[in-house]
């Protein structure tokens, strides 16, 4: 039984609830920046003394800056902390609200929306944040949370923002994104602590640039192509060169040690198929805002138009947003009921049926209303099914870069929208006092390809992995080995035997709760004869496998709930994370960098916590060799010092309990090494 202030206890006790409503603030606050200047699209060029082209930048700008900043601000979370590059991120939207707000002129006003672009990196990091820190009780509704504050954000938002524009000078708008992006930042500082994982390895800064390039091409051609003419030279050659950037970019991301994206990890099945949903879902959801309010706002004299104001158009697109936010816990249970991918299909048919809906219900204003709640409710389980799906086959030192990357296919699929919807409603129009305005059968034209877009998606989501597949590796034969205790209670220097537990059998799926997937190297290779290790929150050891000789390796869990994961392989820096079983088999690769620089036969060092650098005492230590065995556990002194002692040559693992624990590598040699320190982010209560 835990003693009260067991790590088990106090993991128990970690409700997660500031920091899941810190982030899904500040994923909102991001979401009304996008939707800010909406209601200022026709009177920008007078607001900015400018042409109808040279204005559109001013939306341009922040879609081209979102997404470079996207993956680039999930990889730098990645390495050197997923809370400081989010303040940062929040940062340079309060920079960029800032400059909006005091100018009335084009160029400053793109380079401030350039810089509020810089802070959609927030949604990806913020779901990598909740992964390290929240309880897995409550993980798949805060990530069903923070990833449908897109969509939440930009439903309150645009009525807000419309409703400032009618009444009040419209830098006002500008301000207020500030002072919300301020307290965001405040909130996030005083609220949500830094992680402890880290991805190793230099920024790749050749990536990131190719990246930028190829991605800037892509959507300045999809963005302006009604502008320039979508056969003109100009957008065509923007199509080729991205093509060309992209496909050179791969090429040399492969060949990086430690690139901005793991584009091997990005194959596979379940990330890939993800990610495209993600651009047809995108696509979809963007249409309501699009369509939806140009409906409204028509006049009657049409026919067909509601003659509403802005504000009232703004505030029927409401109920999505209000549904969203209902629902993403429902989803969170059909996920953890059925899997991710029923979410997703399940959402993507909602929303089809949505847009099916509004050929038939948008001859009144409740018809539009109902029409938005329903696409919203669609929206919501399948955006709060894609984290779960990426994080499932991502390692934990990836995840921000993952999400980001995912975030970024949502964005491509947005700019999609915009361009073939413009296109279509530009062309097919009617003329209302010499002026051509769009017809019913172009609304309608939209209707319809938004819901061939989620036809799409259901497609894709069909062709992902389900809970009830099996590897097609073959069987081995189960193998005992002996177990000892992560935590000894008594003598801290000896470990203390347990009785023996049976290694699953390599390529067959755990029979209940547990794991399994692949284990691969930095570059992406696969390794056989890694040991992997589960722990229970009490700090006790219940399961052990090997990889096998394909890297696939499969692993029971007693029951459902949350483990800690300890992979080690000689050569190797070991891996500990925070894994959640549930009551199938839950697919989680694990990926093992080199190792770090090599310690000695006796190696010393002390322990600190994460917020503010005080020395820990009685921090729980344990030392694991190649094979997954405990050879070493000890407490540190009252100074938060520890000493390891008489160590054989060797690799080895060091583990430090906290929530999330933190592993590193140890390379035992003929020399010692001091001031070999670790942090602790959120260390057990004392």
């Amino acid at each position: 039984m835990s003693s009260p202030h067991s790590p088990a206890t106090h993991a128990r006790s970690r409700t997660g609830g500031p920091i899941v409503a810190v982030l899904a603030f500040a994923g909102i606050v991001v979401a009304v920046m996008q939707t800010l200047v909406v209601p200022l699209v026709v009177e920008l060029p007078r607001l900015l003394d400018t042409t109808t082209s040279n204005a559109s930048w001013v939306i341009t700008a922040t879609l081209l800056a979102g997404a470079v900043a996207t993956p680039v601000m999930g990889r730098l979370g990645d390495m050197f902390g997923k809370r400081r590059i989010l303040a940062l991120s929040l940062a340079l939207l309060i920079a960029g609200s800032l400059i909006c707000a005091f100018t009335s002129d084009l160029v400053p006003m793109v380079i401030g929306r350039s810089l509020q672009g810089g802070a959609m990196g927030v949604i990806p990091l913020g779901i990598s944040i909740m992964r390290d820190e929240v309880p897995a009780e409550r993980m798949g509704s805060a990530m069903a949370l923070m990833s449908s504050s897109l969509g939440v954000g930009s439903a309150l938002g645009m009525p807000a923002a419309a409703f400032v524009a009618e009444h009040a000078d419209w830098h006002v708008l500008f301000m207020g994104s500030a002072g919300l992006a301020a307290v965001a930042l405040l909130l996030v500082v005083l609220f949500v602590p830094e992680s402890p994982l880290r991805a190793p390895g230099r920024f790749d800064v050749i990536g990131a640039v190719g990246l930028s390039a190829g991605l800037v091409c892509l959507l300045l051609g999809i963005s302006k192509g009604s502008d320039w003419g979508w056969g003109s030279g100009t957008t065509l050659g923007m199509f080729a060169a991205s093509v060309v950037i992209l496909l050179a970019w791969g090429a040399v991301e492969l060949r990086m040690k430690q690139p901005l994206v793991d584009l091997r990890t990005t194959a596979r099945r379940q990330v890939l198929l993800t990610n495209l949903a993600a651009i047809a879902v995108g696509f979809a959801m963007y249409a309501m805002s699009l369509v939806l309010p140009q409906l409204l706002q028509l006049p009657k004299a049409t026919g067909y138009g509601l003659g509403q104001s802005m504000v009232v158009a703004g505030l029927c697109v409401v109920p999505g947003g209000v549904v969203m936010i209902l629902l993403s816990p429902v989803s969170a249970k059909i996920s953890a009921a059925r899997g991710p991918k029923v979410s997703l299909m399940l959402g993507s048919v909602v929303i089809a049926i949505g847009y099916a809906s509004a050929l038939g219900l948008v001859h009144a204003v409740w018809q539009t209303l109902i029409v938005s709640a329903i696409i919203g409710g669609g929206i919501a389980l399948a955006y709060a099914a894609m984290p779960a799906l990426i994080m499932g086959a991502v390692p934990p030192s990836e995840t921000a870069a993952a999400n980001g990357l995912n975030t970024l296919m949502r964005s491509i699929g947005t700019s999609t929208a915009s361009a073939v919807l413009g296109v279509v409603l530009s062309h097919m129009t009617q003329p209302l006092g010499g002026v051509p305005l769009p017809s019913m059968d172009g609304f309608r034209t939209s209707f319809i390809i938004a819901c061939a877009a989620c036809v799409v998606a259901l497609v894709i989501a069909a062709f992902l992995p389900g809970r009830g597949m099996r590897s097609s590796s073959p069987s081995t034969q189960a193998v005992k080995l002996p177990v000892e205790d992560l935590v000894t209670e008594s003598e801290p220097e000896v470990p203390a035997a347990a009785a023996p537990v049976d290694v699953v059998p390599v390529g067959a799926l755990p029979s209940g709760a547990g794991f399994h997937g692949l284990v691969r190297d930095a570059d992406g290779a696969v390794l056989g004869g890694v040991a992997l290790t589960l722990i229970s929150p009490d700090g006790r050891q219940v399961g052990r496998a090997v990889s096998h000789s394909d890297g696939r390796y499969a692993l029971d869990a007693p029951a459902s709930g949350p483990y800690v994961l300890i992979a080690a392989a000689d050569g190797h820096q070991p891996q500990a994370a925070t894994v959640t079983a549930a009551a199938t088999p839950v697919e989680y690769g694990v990926r093992l960098p080199r190792p770090t620089e090599a310690a000695g036969v006796q190696v010393r060092g002390t322990v600190r916590a994460g917020d503010g650098g005080r020395p820990l005492p009685d921090a729980r230590l344990t030392l694991v060799d190649a094979a997954g065995n405990v050879v070493r556990s000890t407490l540190t002194d009252g100074d938060g010092t520890y000493t390891f002692t008489d160590l054989a040559a060797g690799e080895y693992s060091l583990i430090a309990s906290g929530y999330p624990p933190v592993a590193s590598a140890l390379g035992v040699e003929s020399h010692g090494k001091d001031g070999f320190d670790m942090e602790l982010a959120h260390p057990p209560a004392q």
